[in-house]
């Protein structure tokens, strides 16, 4: 996902925690707007702009972290969140629209790791009568942090100068912890997913194509399902996105049939996983030949089964298709 749009989370006043992954570039207008229950916030350093009253009306938020990524803060962005105490606002940022922290009055701390001092830009029609981006905030008596070579500038300058103390700041923004990407296996008719970041939770997504309805005297099952699967964590960075497919790969094929109404299908399940190339295949009995094809035709890897599993080096493209090769079955595999 590139981009939030506007309003679409609009008064999800259940919201509690929201984690904007690294691969997000803007957050648009309203976006969050009036998520009364949103205590916790953390932006991706992708975020290169934040949208018109993206979290306005957020009066659970209590501090909020702007990365060096974004550059421009919008009119609103963070109005009436009555419960801000705390703002940290990225060194590449050069343009805070109006009233971008209007009425948070219980602000007692800005942190601004711009050298150079933002803009109070006018970037709508309401800006002819009110440019402050702190309208309403009580920053006289609030303390304004900002680079040690920079605190003249900002003294000079409005609304800067207005902050009760303007104050040097003791080392870099810092930075949000990314949760460890989880791993996925499989036994016994249930996944386990496991995150080496403690206290982290993994939230999945399964899939299965064959779950559909049909029409006519004939259907071509695909017998798998899809897993997605990340970790999360209050102020943590969400992880990478882990992959599987789960088969069920005929055991004994000539036993298959409906007997007394009940379906006999001997089979196993199989667990096949593909990251950066490699091919990790669990669930077949050792000594099992397995072998990589690409979708021409041409082999790329093979290994026996020992202990369950088997790993496969290949040199195949993200993006591409592989077919696993298992004794007599095959099956296609997303990289």
């Amino acid at each position: 996902m590139t981009s939030i749009g506007s309003s679409a989370f609009y008064g999800c006043t259940g919201l509690t925690s929201v984690t904007i992954g690294n691969s997000v570039t803007s957050i648009g207008n309203g976006a969050f707007y009036n998520c009364s229950g949103l205590t916790s916030v953390n932006i991706g350093n992708g975020v290169t702009s934040i949208g018109s009253s993206a979290f306005s009306g957020c009066s659970g938020l209590t501090s909020v972290t702007i990365p060096n990524s974004v550059t421009l803060i919008r009119d609103y962005s963070f109005g009436w969140c009555n419960a801000l105490t705390s703002i940290t606002i990225g060194s590449e940022v050069n343009t805070i629209g109006t009233q971008a922290f209007t009425n948070c009055p219980e602000l007692t701390d800005v942190y601004c790791y711009a050298e150079n001092v933002p803009n109070m830009k006018l970037t709508d029609y309401l800006s002819i009568f009110y440019t402050d981006a702190f309208y309403g905030s009580l920053i006289e008596y609030a303390t304004l942090h900002v680079p040690t070579q920079s605190i003249d500038a900002y003294k000079s300058k409005e609304p800067w100068k207005n902050f009760k103390e303007i104050i040097a700041i003791d080392g870099p923004i810092p930075e949000i912890e990314q949760c460890a990407t989880p791993t996925i296996s499989y036994n016994n008719g249930k996944l386990t997913y496991h995150c080496e970041t403690e206290g982290a939770t993994c939230q999945s997504t399964i899939t299965n194509a064959d779950v559909n309805s049909y029409s006519g005297n004939e259907v071509q099952l695909a017998v798998t399902y899809k897993i997605r699967v990340y970790a999360t964590k209050v102020g943590y960075e969400n992880s990478d996105v882990a992959t599987a497919t789960l088969y069920w790969i005929d055991a004994t094929p000539e036993t298959e049939g409906v007997i007394d109404g009940i379906a006999q299908i001997a089979a196993r399940p199989v667990l096949v996983k593909a990251d950066n190339g490699i091919i990790t295949i669990e669930g077949i009995e050792d000594g099992t030949n397995v072998s990589i094809y690409t979708t021409d035709g041409k082999q790329a890897g093979s290994a026996i089964i020992h202990d369950g599993i088997a790993t496969i080096a290949t040199s195949i493209q993200s993006g591409s298709i592989a077919i696993v090769k298992v004794g007599e079955k095959g099956v296609k595999v997303a990289m």
